[in-house]
């Protein structure tokens, strides 16, 4: 069965376009929300493991050696390292 081409006034483009991005943007948003969830997923955990352990002072060279070795592990570090 053959389709019937639609034939559209341009103010109905419009409408479907505006509609359109507005679909994109609410998707955008959920996106950018549920990144920021994958982002601090284990935050809390840590924050509590965190305040429950003493750490010691350490200098400049330890702390980036033991950055290195938390990196080479797979750990990320952004800007620290």
């Amino acid at each position: 069965m053959p389709r019937k081409s639609v034939t559209l006034a341009p103010e109905d483009f419009e409408a479907r376009r505006a509609a359109l991005k507005a679909e994109l943007e609410a998707l955008d948003r959920a996106e950018k929300e549920a990144l920021a969830k994958l982002a601090d997923a284990g935050r809390e955990p840590l924050m509590a493991a965190l305040a429950r352990v003493k750490i010691p002072a350490m200098s400049r060279t330890e702390a980036t050696a033991l950055a290195k070795l938390i990196a080479s592990k797979g750990g990320q570090l952004g800007n620290m390292a």
